[in-house]
């Protein structure tokens, strides 16, 4: 059975995760995305690491994902979401409020840990098998608009979604 990763050159097994990284901190740090992706995440409940998975399978490797996958790519994850990533996040945001300069450094190592622990999420996702889906699209970016707006659902219509399409056909362009 087939992987992600092992659709990246090389062949290496760190491969994918670290291509699914490098995407990830491309994307996130253009313009209004960052706050566009916490936005859908806090508002409509999904997952930043999922929504840049769903762009990167499309964007990169030109998979188009379906429901099953998705849940399956969800399930994989939720036990380090829930158990570490969530909870290093409600951590870091309590702690933002606090003026003490010693809590703020406090607040900058959880979020290191944070940053950490999301990375160890995107390795289990580019690890995931995709011999479900091994017919890639040559159309890569509607691959990952149609991997986004499976994931977002309704949601996919929001503001928040438009602005996060736009700048990655931007960026495919670029690229």
């Amino acid at each position: 059975m087939a992987t992600i990763r092992q659709r990246d050159r090389g062949g290496r097994a760190e491969d994918a995760g670290e291509a699914f990284w490098r995407f990830s901190l491309a994307l996130y740090a253009r313009p209004e995305v960052a706050p566009a992706l916490i936005a859908l995440q806090d508002r409509a409940g999904r997952d930043v690491n999922l929504m840049l998975f769903a762009l990167w399978a499309g964007a990169v490797h030109g998979l188009r994902l379906d429901a099953i996958y998705l849940a399956a790519a969800e399930a994989a994850i939720s036990a380090l979401r829930r158990e570490v990533v969530e909870k290093l996040r409600a951590l870091r945001r309590r702690l933002k409020a606090e003026p003490d300069s010693d809590l703020q450094d406090l607040r900058r190592r959880v979020l290191m840990l944070e940053l950490a622990a999301e990375r160890r999420v995107q390795q289990h996702l580019a690890a995931l098998p995709s011999s479900a889906i091994d017919r890639p699209h040559s159309d890569r970016l509607a691959a990952a608009e149609a991997n986004l707006s499976l994931y977002l659902g309704a949601e996919a219509q929001s503001r928040e979604a438009e602005l996060v399409r736009r700048t990655l056909a931007a960026l495919v362009r670029r690229g």
